[in-house]
């Protein structure tokens, strides 16, 4: 079990973060200054980084791990946003205009964070340019991703949103395993239910049809895509897709 000890950064090393986005185009120097301002935490499964409407106190970088975001609706249900896998910023309220955080942020799997004062995003945003456009780029495609899911769950048949869901999920976190692809942290179908407007039982129907037909299968909250090419014909309706899942590396 992962310890969740919160202690300073200083020993890490900058190669760390050289191939990540947001500090892609910075000199070693630049991020070994951003570092030395850094706080590491390891956190369990489960763990809340934080929660929705609390004061964003902090932003954050995820090294290893995965994190559910998380929103609360005005009738109390809660809706799955997005899942953020490593090597991106999160808690960037900042950035939204925002003093406190939009949604809630729960460890999808044992996860490593850095994190910072957030009385340090301007600096860091005003000093290192590269840092500013990446981090702008990845709000900007986060943003694109919850209106897709809008649009999702105006326009598409629960089958359809559910197969998605799963194609993204693949597509950003899925690893090969023998008998097809599976996504790299824990999800149970309550989660999936959550992130696609739907029942827990009408999840539960379809994912026992797509097994028994071949598309996919799931145990001990683990899903593994075993037909990417069915799953993207039931995602589009009974029209041929044009596109692929992408493997992953």
């Amino acid at each position: 079990m992962m310890d969740a000890m919160r202690k300073r950064s200083p020993g890490l090393d900058e190669s760390l973060l050289t191939h990540l986005p947001p500090f892609s185009r910075l000199e070693r120097h630049q991020i070994r200054a951003i570092l030395d301002q850094a706080t590491s935490r390891r956190h369990d499964v489960g763990v809340h980084i934080f929660d929705e409407g609390a004061e964003a106190d902090r932003f954050y970088l995820l090294l290893d791990g995965y994190i559910r975001v998380v929103r609360i609706t005005p009738t109390g249900d809660q809706v799955v946003a997005l899942h953020i896998p490593p090597g991106q910023l999160f808690g960037i309220a900042q950035a939204l205009g925002r003093d406190r955080y939009p949604a809630t942020a729960i460890t999808a799997a044992e996860a490593l964070t850095l994190s910072w004062p957030m009385r340090l995003w301007t600096p860091f945003v005003s000093e290192y340019d590269g840092f500013a456009s990446e981090t702008y780029a990845t709000v900007g495609n986060r943003i694109g991703e919850m209106n897709t899911r809008l649009v999702e769950m105006a326009t598409q048949a629960v089958e359809q949103r559910v197969a998605n869901a799963l194609l993204r999920l693949v597509n950003q976190t899925g690893r090969r395993v023998d008998d097809g692809i599976e996504i790299d942290f824990p999800i149970t179908r309550q989660d999936l239910s959550e992130m696609t407007g739907t029942t827990l039982h009408t999840v539960s129907r379809l994912l026992s049809a797509w097994e028994r037909d071949g598309l996919v299968r799931s145990a001990r909250k683990r899903i593994t895509v075993t037909d990417a090419h069915a799953l993207v014909l039931r995602s589009q309706g009974s029209a041929a897709p044009d596109d692929t899942v992408t493997p992953p590396r």
